[in-house]
């Protein structure tokens, strides 16, 4: 049973900083493309950023690029999600997810795997 865990969200100030964390179990880690997303209240699931199975190769929405870092430890079965000069139009649950493909993609449907989400606010 394929399970992601996301942990670290929280309130933080304007221009504060979160480093998200999701620990995925039941897959075969170095496998999948990892992605992490977002949804704020009434909008749709957008994409934030994405890593190659192998960690080398990343992407980023343009709204997150140059503030948001995605890495992930295939050691561990872990990647993260560190913000940086947080806004408060950052605000929303995020969620990781697992594609099985060395490749990454910005698309949700590409990804199997979903965890429940952690919650982060922006307070202005």
């Amino acid at each position: 049973q394929v399970q992601l865990v996301e942990s670290g969200g929280g309130l933080v100030q304007t221009g504060g900083s979160l480093r998200l964390s999701c620990a995925a179990s039941g897959l075969t880690f170095s496998s999948n493309a990892m992605g992490w997303f977002r949804q704020a209240p009434g909008k749709e699931r957008e994409f934030v950023a994405a890593v190659s199975w192998s960690g080398v190769m990343a992407d980023y929405a343009d709204s997150v690029k140059g503030r948001f870092t995605i890495s992930r430890e295939n050691a561990k079965n872990m990647v993260y999600l560190q913000m940086n000069s947080l806004k408060p139009e950052d605000t929303a649950v995020y969620y990781c997810a697992a594609a099985p493909s060395v490749s990454y993609y910005r698309e949700p449907y590409e990804y199997d795997y979903w965890g429940q989400g952690t919650q982060v606010t922006v307070s202005s």
